[in-house]
């Protein structure tokens, strides 16, 4: 298991405590009750196990990228795993083990942020300044939410535990569903206050900037969150977005291929990552997707970009995106998408670039300012400003070495939200957002029944059967067979 080192950098002068010991907060291991928790170091350890849930939890390593790209238009499962495929065809039952696996693992980093809550206020140490206790609930408060986003956008409505749950008795544990908008509710709430007590930068360390929870960081978050609710608030959405802008820490764009070359981590447009250090520390994502001239193995690769995105980039000329996210090569294995031949070239999922045997020290971006500049232009579309919302969508286009919108690609609201949804594919594929944008945009449904995507090894068009009940996922059965009280999505 991995540590967010960079984190655990802040606390050297205090505390030195192994990987595995922040991996037993249940609570801190060989500790009692009595004695657990009364110290900086130790409310400072259990915050380092909770953002240790980004890496040890597999959602956040690479299955956000099956459940947002893969379920998608964007890429097909690849690889030779039977619930992966049961992903791509959008084939998901009650019984698919990784729903489980994520909802379990979601839920536990979601308590190990709430014990940090419950007792950062019990502390009576003088190391720990109230300037530092606030700063500490603002990272818990925003972790918390973080994943209460992901669970709300999985599941919809979902449990909400806002306290660590230390009774066995049924009326503590079998918990029923809070409504979706219940949980944005809080989510929302949580994150407006977080930015509050959270500062715009730790000091002048960006590998400590970009791995901890800041202000910016909290108002980006927000600002998704008020998007992707039940009803929007994009005059929320824009205000968030104005603090996010306005931070001391100065977000920019840069050069789009720097962004995913592997040697411009926690950047200028980076607002929030995953590190890996690689090693023992490292990111095992990249060695699954990457090509045999990079992973040095030979076995079929996951994640395959489809025919359709490929076809999406090339329309719009966008030349810089596709080779920075895209690399095409000859392969041994047959690809019943593209060629359908030992020795046809096909695309591979490019964004990490370096593989290093489940290794890699590629970083994974949570949350980035390219990403909250079209959003901006979302919201200012959806508000009828539809100058100010090409004005936005022009900066990405550009940076991309593309024109300005024409005429045509915006002279409507109608016409501008399909430019700005393509204009985000290309963007951000393989970064965990289009099945989230689709639903987001109503076109889920529509988008996946649209598909063309020839198996060639029959010539028979995919279908796809996407009804509206498939645009949630279904409850993990193992949780249902627990808690009684919970009830099924639409199957």
């Amino acid at each position: 298991m991995k540590i967010y080192k960079n984190i655990f950098i802040l606390l050297i002068g205090i505390i030195t405590i192994s990987c595995n010991d922040f991996l037993e907060l249940d609570p801190i291991s060989e500790e009692t009750s009595g004695n657990a928790y009364e110290s900086a170091s130790q409310i400072e350890a259990a915050l380092v196990g909770a953002y240790e849930s980004f890496q040890s939890s597999e959602y956040y390593v690479w299955d956000n990228i099956l459940f947002q790209d893969v379920r998608s238009d964007n890429a097909y499962a690849g690889g030779d795993n039977p619930e992966i495929f049961q992903i791509d065809f959008l084939d998901i039952a009650p019984t698919h083990s990784r729903l489980f696996t994520h909802w379990s693992n979601i839920y536990n980093a979601i308590s190990k942020a709430n014990l940090v809550l419950e007792r950062v206020d019990g502390i009576n140490d003088p190391l720990l300044t109230e300037e530092r206790r606030n700063q500490i609930k603002g990272e818990a408060y925003f972790l918390r939410s973080y994943h209460y986003f992901t669970l709300v956008k999985l599941w919809g409505g979902v449990p909400l535990i806002l306290n660590t749950i230390t009774s066995t008795d049924s009326e503590s544990v079998n918990i029923p569903r809070a409504t979706a908008t219940e949980i944005y509710t809080q989510i929302t709430s949580d994150l407006e206050l977080a930015a509050t007590l959270l500062p715009d930068v730790y000091g002048n360390d960006a590998s400590i900037n970009k791995a901890r929870a800041t202000s910016g960081a909290a108002h980006a978050l927000a600002a998704k969150a008020y998007a992707q609710q039940p009803m929007p608030d994009y005059n929320a959405v824009l205000s968030h977005i104005e603090a996010v802008e306005n931070s001391t820490a100065n977000y920019q764009l840069i050069a789009y291929p720097q962004l995913f070359d592997g040697n411009n981590y926690n950047n200028a447009e980076s607002i929030l990552e995953v590190q890996y250090l690689g090693g023992n520390e490292g990111n095992f994502g990249p060695q699954l997707l990457l090509p045999p001239s990079i992973s040095g193995d030979t076995w079929r690769k996951f994640v395959t970009p489809s025919v359709d995105l490929v076809n999406a980039f090339d329309a719009e000329g966008d030349v810089i995106r596709k080779n920075t996210a895209i690399l095409f090569e000859s392969v041994q294995w047959v690809d019943e998408y593209w060629g359908n031949a030992q020795g046809s070239a096909i695309p591979f999922s490019y964004k990490w670039k370096n593989a290093n045997g489940f290794a890699s020290a590629d970083n994974t971006y949570l949350l980035r300012y390219g990403d909250i500049v079209l959003l901006k232009a979302e919201a200012y579309n959806e508000l009828n400003q539809l100058g100010n919302a090409v004005t936005e969508v022009n900066r990405i286009r550009n940076r991309a070495g593309l024109p300005d919108l024409t005429m045509a690609q915006s002279n409507s609201q109608q016409v501008l939200r399909e430019t700005i949804l393509k204009e985000r594919r290309l963007e951000l594929f393989q970064e965990g957002q289009r099945w989230d944008d689709l639903a987001r945009y109503n076109q889920l449904v529509s988008t996946m029944n649209n598909l063309n995507e020839i198996d060639l090894r029959n010539g028979s068009p995919v279908n796809y059967n996407m009804t509206e009940a498939k645009k949630l996922l279904p409850i993990p059965q193992q949780e249902l067979d627990r808690n009684p009280a919970l009830v099924q999505n639409p199957l």
